[in-house]
């Protein structure tokens, strides 16, 4: 995800966002203004929230959910983790008032993650604990 997001900024001359760090520190207690610029914070971020669902993928792989419907639902459990912290804390602006190709371009960057996360983990982790309990979910 951060090399495709380096790509894409090189392309697009969009600018850094710090809005992943002035949440992590607002979260920690933290009043960060808009203009700080806490590049450490930023990576201890994005790569933290990475990391962590990153691991809920791989759970996801072990109990057997796997493929393009897990890689879709992964993104959105992506998009949603961080605007539920960004809105939440008051750093970010509600997704509803972003220009479209803000829009494209988190959706983009957060689809790469988690497709790539995805294949690397279902590789990774055999679907070990996956059930064999009925054929409905109910």
């Amino acid at each position: 995800m951060t090399a495709a997001e380096r790509l894409e900024q090189a392309v697009t001359r969009r600018p850094h966002s710090y809005i992943p760090a002035r949440t992590l520190l607002t979260l920690l207690g933290r009043h960060p203004s808009d203009a700080d610029r806490p590049t450490g914070w930023n990576w201890a971020m994005h790569y933290g929230t990475g990391a962590v669902l990153g691991a809920l993928r791989g759970v996801w792989a072990a109990v057997g959910l796997r493929g393009p419907q897990a890689h879709v639902a992964h993104t959105i459990v992506r998009l949603s983790t961080d605007q539920t912290l960004e809105n939440t804390t008051g750093v970010g602006a509600p997704p509803m008032v972003w220009p479209r190709n803000e829009h494209v371009v988190d959706i983009l960057h957060k689809a790469i993650y988690s497709v790539t996360t995805g294949l690397i983990v279902e590789r990774w982790i055999p679907p070990s604990l996956q059930s064999r309990r009925g054929l409905t979910s109910h």
